[in-house]
């Protein structure tokens, strides 16, 4: 009976649907399904607008928004998130496709999509084995946004064709802007009518009620109109066919693997940054715990989902999401809902949306777009850190001027160099004793009575003592010796974890230096794990007991005893 508890447990913990399910309660139903249907209301058009952005026809959005949506509600820890395609990653998609197969060649595209979105899930599910949950602080908060922001500019400007009814060259960002100009003379203004209705009923309908789904209704409006006034025949660009029922199950064309791959491993990074930054943002208290490396399994299974029924890459939705959290759903049910509407569209209004105007579609993408530029949030960065502002500044102009999947090599690249740049440069404090206590702090001009003994100089550090970190380390020690003159150094190591091998060889150089100046070398509050590496090392022979101390209180009461008749 135990050994079937445990396995159990373990599968559960695996599939957590199998501890919501049986622990869930009837009053939650009404909550849930309503959640679910919200979110429909957002990611049905939302996903055909999506599909578009990435070359797809809008079907293949709803495709991909069906079993990953249900692998996710399976698989997921988050009772909320909403997993289905995103405006970032579906311009990610585009760049990545591109290089692959040729948007005229309809078969090969979607083929092409598909064997990213599976080659996306397999990197997710291996990041998932491998505990690589850690990954999702990879790229920082101003990076993040700073690249985002780039993203948004990008779609903003890549809808304007759809939404003026006019041709613009496909290329990168200065060469679309300067096609847009070139072709501004063109503007069909039946079409930029039509964008402007669905424009005033996506900004204005919210602020009038909260009952109606802006989305929804700014679509199923703009159907409406455009079948009754045969819109077509005036010049209006429509959807089209769309082939109803469900996808298919396809194998994915594995010859294409090597192609994607970069593209596929920048997809997958992002997916699972952009998913758990939401999953974490409406997690509420008593709900369980976020587990990083099970949003890997649930998403790299998502993925692989969407790529084998005809979809593409996709994530968790921060619009959908917070509309399924704000109508009160309380389980992954809600996601279950939002995938029987996918469903039920499929199969009963592909001819419909086939009236749809594809500058309603782009309106809808401009104005999620226009969300993600925030440059309010980059004010409030540059007032607190100029150096992060640069780093988003950055991140936004790789992804404008050197495209998409440049773009977020150059926020990777920007997020390591930051994480290597500050563990290679770690704080060095001078310390002083607060008057009548047994307190060290660093010295500073708020505390000038801080007490400092003439020929012992008390220093502390913060971090790993790495090959990075050492040498830095040691210039400024040289540099406080130069000011200080100091007989002994005794160096605080209370809030260092780890020591490493090239650490170690810099600190036996700077003893020997020391002992060649007279000078001697003290360290403080080693932790167990730092002494032992200490004890293993050739620096462990040098520094007898009489070296190492507990705490700057007994390293300054040993240097009175021992210096006081020099003194």
């Amino acid at each position: 009976m135990k050994n079937q508890s445990d396995t159990s447990n373990r599968l559960a913990h695996y599939v957590p649907a199998l501890q919501w399910i049986p622990a869930y309660q009837k009053e939650w139903l009404t909550p849930d399904i309503i959640g679910g249907l919200s979110a429909a209301a957002v990611v049905i058009p939302q996903a055909m607008g999506y599909a578009a952005l990435a070359g797809l026809p809008v079907q293949v959005g709803l495709y991909a928004s069906l079993f990953p949506m249900i692998a996710y509600a399976l698989l997921g820890t988050s009772r909320v998130l909403s997993v289905s395609v995103t405006s970032t990653i579906s311009l990610l998609t585009a760049a990545t496709i591109a290089s692959v197969a040729s948007s005229a060649d309809a078969s090969a595209y979607l083929s092409a999509a598909g064997a990213l979105a599976v080659m996306v899930g397999l990197f997710l599910i291996l990041g998932s084995f491998l505990n690589l949950g850690g990954i999702a602080n990879l790229i920082s908060q101003p990076v993040l946004l700073g690249f985002k922001t780039g993203i948004g500019i990008v779609i903003f400007t890549g809808q304007i064709g759809k939404i003026l009814g006019i041709p613009v060259t496909a290329g990168s960002f200065p060469e679309t802007v300067a096609s847009i100009v070139q072709n501004l003379g063109q503007t069909n203004w039946l079409t930029l009518t039509v964008s402007l209705i669905v424009f005033a009923i996506l900004i204005f309908l919210p602020r009038l009620t909260r009952k109606a789904p802006p989305a929804l209704v700014a679509v199923a409006a703009a159907i409406a109109v455009s079948a009754l006034f045969n819109l077509q025949g005036r010049g209006v660009a429509v959807v089209g066919d769309v082939p109803a029922g469900l996808p298919g199950f396809t194998l994915p064309d594995m010859s294409v693997f090597r192609q994607v791959f970069g593209g596929a491993l920048a997809i997958a990074l992002f997916s699972f940054i952009e998913s758990i930054a939401t999953a974490r943002a409406f997690v509420r208290s008593g709900e369980p715990k976020i587990r990083a490396n099970q949003e890997l399994l649930a998403l790299g299974f998502a993925n692989l989902a969407g790529g084998l029924t005809m979809g593409y890459p996709g994530g968790g939705g921060a619009s959908q999401t917070a509309i399924n959290r704000d109508a009160g759903a309380r389980t992954q049910l809600s996601g279950l809902t939002t995938a029987g509407m996918v469903v039920l569209t499929l199969l009963f209004l592909a001819p419909l949306i086939a009236f749809m105007p594809t500058a309603a579609l782009g309106a809808m993408v401009m104005l999620a777009a226009f969300g993600l530029i925030k440059p309010q949030e980059l004010t409030a960065i540059q007032r607190v850190s100029k150096v992060e502002y640069m780093w988003a500044l950055a991140a936004l102009l790789g992804v404008i001027f050197l495209g998409t999947l440049e773009g977020i090599l150059v926020a990777m690249a920007i997020s390591i160099i930051t994480i290597f740049l500050s563990s290679s440069q770690p704080p060095l404090y001078i310390l002083g004793q607060k008057s009548g206590t047994d307190v060290f702090r660093p010295l500073s001009d708020e505390h000038p009575d801080d007490k400092t003994y003439p020929g012992l100089m008390l220093v502390r550090t913060e971090g790993r003592l790495n090959f990075a970190s050492a040498p830095n380390i040691e210039d400024e020690m040289w540099d406080f010796i130069t000011e200080y003159d100091p007989k002994v150094i005794a160096f605080d190591l209370d809030a260092v974890p780890e020591i490493e091998y090239t650490a170690l060889n810099i600190l036996t150089n700077f003893d020997r230096q020391l002992a060649e100046q007279n000078r001697t070398l003290w360290l403080l509050a080693l932790n167990p794990a730092v002494l032992a590496t200490l004890r293993r090392a050739p620096l462990g022979e040098r520094l007898t007991n009489d070296r190492l101390f507990f705490n700057a209180q007994e390293a300054v009461s040993a240097f009175q005893q021992r210096y006081a008749q020099q003194e």
